[in-house]
């Protein structure tokens, strides 16, 4: 089975696609009851017999964190691919940013906590099976420092810690670690942009990435996977 946070939309929705694509059956989640009813039902039409188990839960929220987990390990699947792509991005400078510090809790809870929370639950099942593969959907943001990056910056940075330090760990027991780091890529963050869509990296196109990181034999392993639009990064 296949595990996606955060699936309704943008790169966690084409990671779902691909996914039931290739005949897996693939576990979600998303804040919104109703974006996760629109997700199956699309996905019934576009993957006849694809087979979706879904979850309204808020990932910035530790007890919805477990509650996941929890849904994932009662479906008694092995988990073959766990896939952190939940997040949120909200721009700025730190300096502008609420003095109670509550931004970057924000920006933690969301982009960080929430792969910690749902992975350490899972991780006795990927070690005991001697197999699997754990995907973070980081950010190029988690190498590079951008002037309104702020604690969207901050937090993927930490992301992308936290899966440097998961693949040391995981080397022993066979279950292989991958950060991936896209540039711009056309989601709903992007709304309201005057840019051509040309000019982003397409989701549809991380999904592949990801699929074909997983595809490689037990073998080898892609540490990192840096994807850029053609034209570089914008501004």
């Amino acid at each position: 089975m296949i595990v996606v946070t955060g699936g309704s939309k943008g790169i966690g929705r084409a990671v779902v696609s691909r996914f039931l694509r290739a005949g897996y059956p693939v576990a979600t989640c998303a804040r919104s009851a109703t974006d996760l009813t629109a997700l199956t039902t699309a996905m019934q039409a576009d993957v006849p017999g694809a087979v979706l188990h879904t979850l309204p839960a808020d990932l910035s929220v530790a007890e919805d964190c477990a509650r996941f987990a929890a849904f994932v390990l009662a479906l008694g699947l092995p988990v073959e691919v766990l896939v952190n792509n939940a997040g949120a991005f909200v721009p700025g400078r730190l300096q502008d940013e609420p003095a109670d510090g509550s931004q970057l809790r924000q920006m933690l809870a969301v982009n960080l906590l929430s792969a910690y929370d749902v992975t350490l639950p899972l991780l006795p099942g990927f070690i005991a099976q001697g197999r699997g593969h754990i995907f973070s959907i980081c950010s190029t943001a988690s190498i590079t420092a951008y002037p309104n990056g702020g604690s969207y910056g901050i937090a993927k940075h930490a992301l992308l810690g936290f899966t440097r330090n998961l693949r040391e760990e995981l080397k022993p027991a066979g279950v292989r670690v991958t950060a991936v780091l896209p540039g711009p890529t056309l989601t709903a963050s992007w709304a309201g942009v005057d840019l051509p869509a040309g000019r982003f990296v397409q989701a549809e196109d991380v999904a592949e990435a990801v699929f074909s990181a997983y595809s490689l034999s037990p073998h080898a392993v892609i540490e990192e996977l840096l994807i850029r639009p053609q034209l570089g990064d914008l501004g």
